[in-house]
C-alpha cells in the first residue's frame, strides 16, 4: 500500500492511498482525484491521464514504455517528468509519491 499525493494545478493537495497492483490512474478514479479524466479506462489509448512526476520520484517510477512516449505526444503541456497515470503501477516503493496534473487533460 502507498499513500500518494495528487497535486492540481492551483497547488492543492490531496493524499489518497492506493493498493499494491493498482495503477496510479485506478487510484486517482477511485478517490475521484480532480484532473484525471482516464478516458480510455487505462488502455494507454489516450493521454487524458497525464501527470507530472515531481523529480525526486522520477527513478523510483521508472521511463515509459514506448507506447506511452507515443500516447505522450498527445498530451498537453508535456515536460521531461512526464508519464500517463495509467501506466504506473502502484507499490511500496511509491509510498509518498508526489505528482501534479496539468491545468488541463488533452
Amino acid at each position: 500500500m502507498a499513500d500518494v499525493t495528487f497535486i492540481d494545478h492551483s497547488g492543492e493537495a490531496r493524499t489518497v492511498s492506493g493498493t499494491n497492483g493498482m495503477t496510479l490512474m485506478e487510484v486517482a478514479i477511485k478517490h475521484q482525484v480532480p484532473g484525471i479524466d482516464a478516458e480510455c479506462g487505462g488502455a494507454c489509448s489516450c493521454a487524458t491521464c497525464h501527470v507530472y512526476v515531481e523529480p525526486e520520484w522520477m527513478e523510483a517510477v521508472g521511463q515509459p514504455a514506448s507506447m506511452e512516449e507515443d500516447m505522450l505526444d498527445f498530451a498537453f503541456d508535456v515536460r521531461p517528468n512526464s508519464r500517463l497515470s495509467c501506466q504506473i503501477k502502484i507499490s511500496d516503493a511509491l509510498d509518498g509519491l508526489r505528482v501534479h496534473t496539468p491545468s488541463r487533460q488533452s
